[in-house]
């Protein structure tokens, strides 16, 4: 990568972080309670809510329960995180040419082994 991926991705505001430290008593698909400092931070996570884009915006929990978080640690990767860092995809070399109609105007044809592999899939 570039190098910047880590820091695209914190000023993305898709990643949920930890705001100090503790320890993880709960997770859940929605939320996350952190027990410190003698009260528990409840951190809501984003499920499956539209953007003002109108694109989906989805956190997946990334700490297990019982685990001690530091302040700043990423507890939650948005949909093009991963571990914190940005990841849009794979780079696939592609010869574009015309085949007996089947690739026109919004379909493109690709290898098999792509999909198989789970190389190039969404």
């Amino acid at each position: 990568g570039t190098g910047l991926e880590r820091q695209a991705a914190l000023d993305s505001g898709a990643l949920a972080i930890a705001e100090r430290e503790g320890r993880v008593v709960y997770t859940n698909t929605d939320k996350i309670l952190l027990a410190g400092n003698g009260d528990i931070l409840s951190i809501p996570l984003v499920i499956y809510q539209r953007s003002n884009k109108n694109t989906c915006m989805h956190q997946k929990l990334q700490v297990p329960r019982g685990k001690c978080i530091k302040k700043g640690q990423i507890l939650a990767d948005g949909a093009a995180t991963v571990g914190g860092e940005l990841a849009l995809g794979k780079n696939v070399l592609v010869a574009y040419m015309p085949w007996e109609g089947y690739n026109s105007e919004d379909a493109v044809l690709i290898s098999e082994r792509l999909v198989y592999e789970d190389i190039y899939t969404s």
